[in-house]
């Protein structure tokens, strides 16, 4: 019983399922930062607009 149990374990570790990303990983990272500080500064624009009117 244990030997089908680590046969089925090694088995399992030996066929590897890669998924390739489209881009390089770095440049999904750059994306991701200049995503983010484009809507930190469209948030920030709004900074102190209650107080003009």
């Amino acid at each position: 019983m244990k030997s089908s149990i680590l046969l089925a374990a090694v088995a399992a570790e030996e066929h590897h399922i890669v998924n390739e990303l489209p881009i390089d990983p770095v440049w999904i990272g750059v994306i991701a930062f200049v995503s983010l500080m484009a809507m930190l500064f469209f948030t920030l624009a709004f900074n102190g607009i209650a107080h003009r009117h």
